[in-house]
């Protein structure tokens, strides 16, 4: 049974929870350990000790997967704290909290590809993006319809592993995405306003926005933290 509260940094001795938490590793595991939409296997293989990776001899071992959190807060960023400072220090601990519950968390491959950052990598320093999972899925969307954008080539290199979901639906379905998302799957919910990746900085520039995207992003986690404490008890 997955725990939805429980926080993932818990278990990894103040270390990155995503490659140190076993709890999160065993999550993982239970959560996309199934059939994919191309119907195949995922046929995930456990590490037994940090560091905690995956195996999948579904693309013939091509690549090796690690968690990746999806939710950040900003509330450590020395550059947000002209902000953050703002809130008490208990709303922001709390947000902190549940960002790294189950329902703040995803996989992806872990291999550089031709020497190149990893997607995880290169959503986290990209300017356009700045670690922030909705428009990483935004991407991953255009990038499904063959569209140009910031992350369309990072993720091109990673094709083999996009293609086992046949499609953006697929992939949202597979990773319990849903609530990012709108029923057609032609509109990303955003965490902040959004009029294209060139008109305006990422990361939230004032008081009223961070509010905004703290609600936001709230919201998003807790309904994905349902999704996934539904799913799972059906397994």
């Amino acid at each position: 049974m997955i725990d939805i509260k429980s926080k993932m940094y818990t278990d990894s001795a103040n270390k990155d929870p995503d490659t140190y938490s076993n709890l999160l590793h065993k999550y993982h595991f239970i959560l996309w350990n199934k059939k994919l939409p191309n119907g195949n296997s995922f046929n995930l293989v456990e590490s037994s000790v940090a560091p905690y990776y995956f195996k999948s001899n579904v693309l013939s071992n091509k690549f090796i997967f690690s968690s990746d959190s999806i939710i950040h807060t900003y509330s450590r960023r020395e550059s947000m704290q002209w902000i953050v400072s703002n809130f008490p220090f208990e709303k922001i601990n709390s947000f902190f909290d549940l960002a790294s519950t189950i329902g703040g968390y995803i996989i992806f491959p872990a291999n550089k590809m031709d020497s190149k950052l990893t997607i995880n990598q290169i959503r986290g320093m990209h300017p356009k993006i700045n670690d922030r999972f909705d428009l990483t899925l935004e991407c991953i969307r255009l990038w499904y319809l063959k569209v140009d954008n910031p992350l369309y080539k990072h993720i091109e290199r990673y094709k083999d592993f996009f293609d086992l979901f046949i499609d953006f639906k697929g992939y949202v379905n597979f990773f319990l995405l849903n609530d990012l998302v709108d029923e057609k799957y032609e509109n990303i919910y955003f965490w902040l306003p959004f009029d294209g990746f060139d008109n305006r900085k990422p990361t939230p520039q004032s008081i009223d926005e961070y509010k905004y995207y703290m609600d936001k992003v709230t919201n998003f986690v807790n309904l994905r933290n349902n999704r996934i404490l539904k799913y799972s008890s059906n397994l």
